[in-house]
């Protein structure tokens, strides 16, 4: 069974390198989910967070196939570690993330201090809240980086807020991302800006 795997997936490749143009959608369905499956096992991560990291490793190498060396492994191999170095890189980036996150959430929240510094902290907060509320475009965007504030929640909570739950999984996923991108980014610009507004 190993080698008649072995045999197909060097098939498929050829077929890729001769540019044939229905292997790389068979690219997609022969090894989507058995990357999935190895970067959700090794790395303990969830589907979603897998997802794009997986795309990224089969578009790269369908972009450069003759990278791919069969003398050193198995295609599958290959893309999984490809795969596994750029989840590893978006985790690191998410982690980075999540604690600018946590800094802004401070921000937000009331901490414990005397009651003058404590009503001036809250007043500032709010303000500053009510600032970044005005970036948002409608209420799924409040309601979503609530969600963010807080912690990782999953696709399906998101997909909740923004109406996306009749889509397939993987658009669900997608357009769950490129939300959440869209709002962290304003987050970010939000951030680098002064208490008037301006940068």
């Amino acid at each position: 069974m190993k080698v008649q795997l072995e045999t197909d997936e060097l098939g498929l490749h050829e077929r890729v390198l001769q540019h044939d143009p229905v292997a790389p959608s068979e690219v997609f369905r022969v090894f989507m989910d058995p990357i999935l499956n190895i970067l959700v096992r090794d790395l303990a991560c969830d589907r979603w967070d897998a997802h794009d990291a997986a795309v990224e490793a089969v578009l790269a190498y369908l972009e450069q196939p003759d990278r791919y060396d069969p003398k050193k492994g198995r295609l599958l191999t290959y893309l999984a570690g490809a795969a596994k170095h750029r989840l590893v890189d978006h985790l690191r980036s998410a982690a980075a993330q999540a604690r600018r996150e946590q800094k802004f959430a401070e921000l937000v929240e009331l901490q414990a201090r005397p009651p003058n510094e404590r009503l001036e902290e809250t007043v500032e907060a709010r303000l500053a809240w009510e600032r970044f509320e005005k970036r948002m475009k409608s209420e799924e965007d409040r309601q979503a980086f609530r969600l963010i504030l807080q912690g990782k929640q999953p696709a399906e909570r998101f997909a909740e807020v923004f109406g996306l739950t009749s889509l397939p999984r993987d658009a669900m996923e997608r357009e769950v991302k490129r939300n959440r991108d869209r709002l962290m980014k304003l987050l970010e610009r939000f951030r680098r800006e002064g208490p008037d507004g301006n940068p």
